[in-house]
């Protein structure tokens, strides 16, 4: 008898399954899936300002600047750490507020206002600071020119001499009886530069006399109400710094006790004892500082990146302080303001 022998393989000693051989397969080409997934990039931006954030300066601040940024691809939570920081309106917190940001080594760090970008600007460090809101940055010592800062700063500047007298003339306009004006500034804002070189132009504008008062504090600012009293102040200007916003609601308050009008810069500083505001718009300013973040994050170098000024202005009367000062604002004022608030 023949035998003859089997020359089939037996099928599970020597053929993988098809079940087996496709895991084989995905278990091969997993890394490379893995590589192919790039690991997304983390910006780190550190926000410092010296008020404490209330929701009026959220608001007209971070917001304006969160939205812009996510808008322009920027998302906390994805690829975006932002560090916000006050020195909760003490002015002598600043600087260990921007040292503090400065350890967290962000990509670029946002400066709210002229004090924290003296603050940062003074800093031992290389990271690229946007100054936002800040005065004449050429004079503050921010910057060696407006078009070629040649710095680590670059930002927005939200004042200008021609804003301060425009402010002062619609003083004039709704006292025009005025005589002697009164500008509040804080030299913790303004450092060096100022306004006083402009004074002998605009008094001969306005024809009235002006007077320059500093105050840090509001016990220094109560203090400037009398003597402006005994000066006999009768129309006062009052500039946008951390003391002034920090105290607003009792600088209004004085403002009513003693029969005092006043325009400032910014509406959420008009609290019924203020007449008016005028002034840049703070969140068009904090919407641009996002697309400057962007810049330079993307390569630019703050040194070559130009200082822009504001263009959007806002006025706001307030028509709340005007009825309990007894001030008639001409109408074609009323028409043309931004808001008017009863």
């Amino acid at each position: 008898m023949v035998r003859v022998r089997d020359t089939l393989p037996s099928e599970p000693e020597s053929r993988p399954s098809r079940g087996r051989l496709a895991v084989a397969l995905l278990l091969m080409a997993l890394p490379g899936l893995f590589h192919a997934q790039p690991a997304v990039r983390v910006t780190r931006i550190g926000f410092v300002v010296e008020p404490r954030i209330d929701e009026a300066a959220r608001r007209a601040t971070l917001e304006p600047f969160t939205q812009e940024m996510r808008k322009l691809g920027y998302q906390e939570g994805r690829n975006l750490v932002l560090d916000v920081r006050s020195a909760e309106g003490v002015h002598a917190r600043l600087s260990g507020v921007i040292e503090d940001m400065l350890r967290l080594q962000p990509d670029v760090l946002v400066a709210a206002f002229p004090a924290p970008a003296i603050a940062a600007n003074r800093a031992n460090s290389n990271v690229p600071v946007v100054a936002v809101g800040v005065d004449d940055p050429v004079a503050m010592g921010l910057a060696q020119t407006m078009a070629r800062p040649g710095g680590k700063i670059t930002g927005i500047s939200g004042f200008s001499n021609e804003l301060v007298a425009k402010r002062l003339q619609l003083l004039r306009e709704f006292v025009p009886q005025a005589r002697h004006i009164a500008i509040l500034s804080n030299p913790d804002a303004m450092v060096r530069g100022g306004l006083g070189d402009r004074l002998p132009h605009w008094e001969r504008t306005l024809g009235a006399r002006i007077s320059i008062y500093r105050a840090r504090t509001l016990d220094e600012v109560v203090g400037v109400f009398d003597t402006m009293a005994s000066d006999g102040v009768d129309g006062l200007v009052v500039l946008a710094d951390n003391n002034t916003y920090t105290n607003r609601e009792r600088l209004n308050q004085l403002c009513l006790e003693r029969r005092m009008p006043s325009v400032w810069g910014g509406r959420d500083f008009l609290n019924g004892g203020a007449l008016a505001s005028y002034q840049s718009d703070f969140p068009a300013m904090f919407r641009r500082a996002a697309a400057m973040v962007d810049r330079i994050l993307k390569g630019e170098q703050p040194q070559t990146m130009a200082f822009e000024q504001s263009t959007k202005l806002e006025l706001v009367i307030d028509m709340r302080a005007a009825r309990a000062l007894g001030i008639v604002i001409p109408r074609e004022r009323l028409i043309v303001a931004d808001a008017v608030l009863h």
